[in-house]
């Protein structure tokens, strides 16, 4: 199966906030020689592979999106520019309610079908909602990395890192 859209979930999926959620941290955030702190110390980390794995979605014409639930958007927006990451991403539904909902949208804004999406996230009944619309969905489990990129993206064509 060739996909032409992948969509990232944010928590446990591509960042990590100090073993919690983004909407369980304390901003103000600050930045200090390039690492993440929210105002109690916590440090808010992107997994090792996370840079590399959407430079190379770039490199090879991939439609980004993110999809996450969290009841604290801002403070996600926040997080992703911190980062420097926003840039990667056509489409963004970062707001409560269900992966359901983000993934229609970001079909019906896109133009993409939903067979034709990618879609990694740690929570499995995210998973199955996804999966119940005809996404390609792919369980990540302790943040995300090459090998599970490639378990789920490796239909798309080419050769992964």
């Amino acid at each position: 199966m060739a996909f032409d859209l992948a969509v990232f979930d944010l928590d446990f999926t591509l960042w990590d906030c100090g073993g919690t959620w983004c909407d369980c941290t304390r901003p103000p955030y600050r930045k200090e020689k390039g690492r993440v702190f929210d105002s109690r110390g916590a440090q808010i980390t992107l997994y090792p592979h996370v840079r590399e794995i959407l430079d190379y979605c770039r490199r090879e014409g991939w439609i980004l999106a993110l999809a996450s639930r969290t009841e604290e958007p801002a403070w996600a927006r926040e997080l992703i520019g911190l980062f420097g990451i926003g840039d990667y991403f056509s489409h963004r539904e970062i707001y409560p309610g269900s992966k359901v909902t983000h993934l229609k949208r970001i079909g019906k804004e896109s133009g993409v079908p939903l067979s034709r999406m990618v879609f990694f996230d740690d929570e499995l009944r995210n998973i199955r909602d996804a999966a119940a619309l005809g996404v390609t969905a792919v369980h990540v489990a302790g943040g995300l990395d090459w090998d599970v990129f490639r378990s789920g993206a490796g239909g798309r064509g080419g050769s992964t890192p």
